[in-house]
């Protein structure tokens, strides 16, 4: 007599497999650790024989399972954890259903296994499972590697979300500061454009030191072998997160097990000169019974771009347009069962790099008459160790801490002829500690599913010491903590399983953050969150939230300087010739968090007579308040512009000059005259301040369809991820408003990607189209149009299988990028020193050719 499971699945025949067990309210109970002992077998047996086990209830489709085959499987798992060692590799992820699992291709899958431990981590949600109201970009390492990508910071260069400016390697010295700066060669991510201290950046959903003095955080610091996947929240999120959530969070999530050993090699370089690339990398892992451990190292190397080599930026000889860099990184991942419900996990991080560039101090551009050099010596560290303890009724608590350090030495020297002249250092050296404990699990019953809480509370402390010599007055050493609590509640009120016409799924969420910051406010920030599907195909989401960032150590504490011009240079008229003005600019210990509105509403279309569909269109919008600002755009107007009146102290008389002076940490005569402070007359502050607004909007679609082509026609992936933003900034109240999208050294309107993927046994070929959009060039009148880029990509890999012999384990792959070599429209510049083209939209590599040879042992 046939058994249920044996019946369900014999229903289902060729669609699905299906491994049906009792009951539902299994997603109450705490998870519990099984024997498995599966051989080496077809990927569909194991997870039949996963979920008969453990008697809940997992779902895939054929079409997705084909021919894979899974690993070995011995040892006490979770379900969750033995079903993701079964997918690992497979490109498949698995999110919760009820009190089971569908499996679905990574990307398709709301909730996945994280790493590879089980794990289930959502970004934008702290909540086990729980689904997200905010619109989600997930990328994974198989999709990475089908790109041609080598390294993190080229993956997350290529997000359409994502602006290069911020802090990021490349970007030149005319960029303004407040568009994006280089600091060492670190990438940061800077979702819409707000700047990197604006997105929040955590590895395995923690926080780590900041680099140089933004609140970024540098992602091309990770080892590609080991990232599992990167999550994009593209949605304010600091009702969960806490501070620089503002444009959204970005979640580098790493592996948590890897069985073997793996070794990379890539090489490559433009085709046009410079940019040269060599990249060794080694993946190590085992795994146990009760645990697992996994590590990389990664060794890159790349030469410079120099503009001699870009006919675009000829115009200015000398100049450094990418820097030289070669770095050691490295990653470790582990955990350890110390019982039926503890588990103690460890992530830790290490790298170095170097950097170097330059640019002529002469209007030739002849590097043998006068330079300036620039290198800098980077060295990050971060150690995050976390208890983890199953409760009762389906609770976990979790305590957790990070130490990390971020220390960027910076050095300029300057040259004339082969005789040094000056010379400047700083060290960025900031650190970061931060402990946290929280828990999670179901309420109590709704008719939807179990109501679910997550609570928790925590500490975190910041230190930056941006040193440059004993006793400079630029010298700046400060430190600033916080505390929070926080909650979040998910109410599932109508699922499929309830039949109401109208209404396939209900969900609501909403979360509330309160944080203090001592000195400076207490910031209390609310989400919520609707997942509405009236179809089963269909789902309608929206998220409404407040967020805020914290000002910076360095624009609190940025040494203040005193500076005297001539009166007429800042637009003084009608005064007696000497006369004088002082401006002041740097720090303000007095500044207040930035704070943000934001509201997302998404789309969401998978039909279900079409499996492998996926399609998304979202719209966002943000509005930016107080933001941190020096409010004077244009010094030379500073007196004549009645706009910046509120910044000016006319005839303030000589006690108010001499106690302005001293205030200062230097004190710069650039008058031409004697200082003489009854000859001041006026008093300019354009120090930091909370007064600038920003609106955001716009619209992202990503699509997805998965398809197998018969029997023996492979696989293939369709894929497109596109953005455009509205966004524009008003200095000051009364300021003009001034368009900040689609404007030099801001974000374009329009970005995307889309690729098409065909996989057949061994062989994958990837084909991948990007467009970035022009700008324009509102420093003259008439405004002129910048020309943006559209670049093709071409990689293929052979990956060789089990029956292939001694040639088993090897993997091929060859890549081009930008295989018709656009290039970036050259711009009118000032100084020797300008990069010739907008460095934050526009890459100067150009068609790159790469090889690559790996192998697991």
């Amino acid at each position: 007599m046939p058994t249920p499971q044996s019946t369900a699945l014999h229903c289902l025949g060729r669609a699905a497999i299906i491994a049906l067990a009792v009951p539902s309210v299994a997603q109450a109970e705490p998870a519990r650790r099984i024997a498995f002992d599966l051989p080496a077998q077809p990927l569909g047996v194991s997870i039949r024989a996963a979920a008969l086990l453990s008697g809940r209830t997992v779902l895939v489709e054929t079409v997705l399972v084909g021919d894979r085959r899974a690993p070995a499987l011995k040892g006490y798992y979770t379900l969750e954890q033995a079903l993701t060692r079964l997918l690992e590799g497979t490109g498949l992820g698995f999110e919760q259903s009820g009190g089971g699992y569908v499996i679905r291709a990574r990307g398709e899958a709301r909730t996945l296994g994280a790493g590879s431990d089980g794990e289930i981590v959502v970004t934008g949600s702290r909540i086990r499972g729980a689904p997200v109201a905010s619109p989600v970009v997930r990328i994974d390492q198989e999709q990475m590697r089908e790109a041609g990508q080598t390294g993190t910071g080229d993956v997350v260069r290529a997000i359409p979300q994502n602006f290069g400016g911020g802090q990021n390697p490349g970007v030149g010295n005319n960029v303004p500061s407040s568009s994006g700066i280089n600091v060492g060669g670190a990438t940061t991510i800077n979702l819409r454009g707000l700047g990197s201290d604006a997105t929040l950046t955590l590895i395995n959903g923690h926080r780590l030191a900041y680099n140089g003095s933004r609140q970024g955080v540098d992602v091309s610091a990770i080892p590609l072998a080991m990232v599992d996947r990167i999550e994009i929240v593209a949605d304010g999120a600091s009702a969960l997160y806490g501070s620089d959530a503002v444009a959204g969070v970005a979640n580098v999530i790493l592996k948590r097990d890897y069985q073997g050993l793996e070794t990379r090699v890539d090489i490559g370089g433009s085709t046009e000169g410079g940019h040269f690339r060599q990249q060794y990398g080694a993946l190590a892992g085992r795994r146990w019974g009760s645990g697992g451990l996994v590590a990389a190292y990664e060794y890159a190397r790349e030469s410079d771009i120099v503009s001699g080599q870009r006919s675009y930026a000829a115009s200015r000889p000398g100049v450094t347009l990418y820097p030289a860099q070669r770095r050691h990184a490295a990653a470790m991942a582990g955990h350890q069962a110390l019982g039926e419900a503890l588990t103690f996990r460890i992530d830790a991080l290490f790298n170095k790099r170097w950097s170097t560039s330059g640019f002529p101090l002469n209007a030739a551009g002849d590097l043998d008459v006068s330079r300036a050099e620039k290198r800098s010596t980077s060295r990050s560290l971060a150690l995050a160790p976390s208890l983890e303890l199953d409760l009762a009724s389906g609770w976990r608590a979790v305590l957790s801490g990070v130490y990390g350090e971020e220390k960027v030495r910076l050095r300029s020297d300057s040259f004339v002829g082969a005789a040094p002249i000056a010379s400047a250092f700083v060290c960025y050296c900031n650190s970061a500690r931060s402990a946290e404990l929280a828990a999670d699990g179901p309420l109590f019953a709704l008719p939807g599913g179990a109501a679910k809480l997550a609570i928790g509370a925590g500490y975190r402390d910041n230190l930056l010491d941006a040193f440059r010599a004993e006793g400079d007055p630029n010298n700046v050493r400060a430190r600033q903590d916080s505390y929070y609590l926080y909650g979040e509640i998910d109410l599932p009120l109508v699922s499929a399983a309830q039949d109401i016409a109208g209404i396939d799924r209900l969900h609501v969420s909403g979360a509330i953050r309160y944080e203090r910051y001592p000195g400076i406010d207490a910031v209390a920030t609310p989400k919520i969150g609707v997942i509405y599907a009236p179809l089963p195909d269909v789902a309608l989401k929206a998220s409404w939230g407040r967020s805020f960032r914290a000002p910076t150590l360095f624009q609190q504490y940025q040494a203040r300087t005193a500076l005297l011009y001539p009166a007429a240079s800042l637009g003084g008229a009608g005064y007696p010739a000497g006369a004088s003005a002082l401006l002041i600019q740097g720090g303000n210990a007095a500044l207040r968090p930035e704070r943000a509105r934001t509201w997302t509403a998404t789309i969401e279309f998978q039909p279900q007579g079409l499996a492998g569909l996926r399609l998304q269109a979202g719209y966002f919008s943000i509005r930016y308040a107080e933001r941190i600002v020096t409010p004077i755009a244009f010094q030379s107007q500073a007196l004549s512009d009645p706009l910046y009146a509120d910044q000016v102290v006319l005839a303030p008389g000589s006690a108010a000059v001499a106690a302005a002076v001293a205030d200062a940490a230097q004190f710069f005569n650039v008058s031409g005259s004697a200082y003489d402070p009854a000859r001041v007359v006026a008093i300019i502050d354009n120090t930091n301040l909370n007064a600038g607004r920003q609106t955001i909007s716009g619209v992202d679609v990503l699509a997805e369809y998965r398809a197998r082509l018969g029997e023996t026609g492979g696989t293939l992936r369709f894929a497109l991820n596109a953005s455009y933003i509205e966004s524009s900034q008003q200095l000051t109240s009364g300021a003009p408003i001034t368009e900040k999208a689609g404007t030099l050294f801001n974000p374009p309107h329009w970005r995307g990607r889309s690729s098409v993927t065909w996989t057949k046994g061994g062989l994958t070929l990837n084909a991948a189209a990007s467009r970035i959009g022009g700008v324009e060039d509102t420093r003259s009148s008439p405004v002129i149009a910048v020309d943006g880029m559209t670049m093709f990509d071409l990689t293929a890999r052979y990956a060789f299988k089990n029956g292939d012999g001694p040639l088993r384990g090897l993997e091929l792959s060859l890549t081009a990028q930008n295989l018709l070599n656009d290039r970036p429209d050259a711009i009118a510049t000032t100084f020797f020193s300008d990069t010739a083209y907008d460095s934050t939209n526009y890459s100067p590599v150009g068609r790159y050719l790469g090889f690559g040879i790996a192998r697991s042992w």
